[in-house]
């Protein structure tokens, strides 16, 4: 497998497009390990009620994230960019150990530093219950989103 670009700011309409579908194919991958290193040293978030900083507290957050959140599968869409910074919305779809199923929306910022690593991100959230039959994410899970899958459905 090809190490993909690093892809650094200022960004364009297509590196940013790259950037958001290279965090939902980290994301997707449920590895906490892989997804922190595309994190500062010293980045700050803003996840629900959770403020992890840094690298490490970062990684132990998605540890526990994908310890809950089972099935997890994520899209990711651009909303808007600027020079250092990206704005996306996302939905993903994951069910409790109760066999619950759940589809999350929201909403991230983004800014990253010279070097492509995001050195802040701030995420809304909002859960919504819905039955294993209204699910929409389907494809081998963990792993990327298959080219051919449809990103985010209209509005609900």
């Amino acid at each position: 497998m090809a190490t993909p670009p690093i892809i650094v700011p200022p960004f364009t309409f297509e590196t940013a497009l790259l950037k958001v579908r290279a965090a939902e194919d980290a994301w997707n991958s449920r590895d906490p390990d892989r997804v922190a290193l595309a994190y500062t040293e010293d980045t700050v978030w803003r996840n629900r009620a959770e403020f992890p900083v840094g690298r490490e507290q970062v990684r132990a957050f998605l540890a526990r994230k994908w310890a809950r959140e089972l099935d997890y599968r994520l899209v990711k869409e651009l909303w808007c960019f600027a020079a250092d910074r990206i704005a996306v919305r996302f939905q993903y779809e994951w069910h409790d150990d109760t066999g619950h199923w759940f589809r999350s929306h929201g909403n991230e910022l983004w800014e990253f530093d010279s070097r492509g690593l995001m050195r802040r991100r701030e995420a809304s959230i909002n859960d919504r219950p819905i039955r294993e039959a209204d699910r929409k994410f389907y494809w081998p899970a963990p792993g990327p989103r298959p080219a051919d899958h449809p990103g985010i459905p209209g509005a609900e």
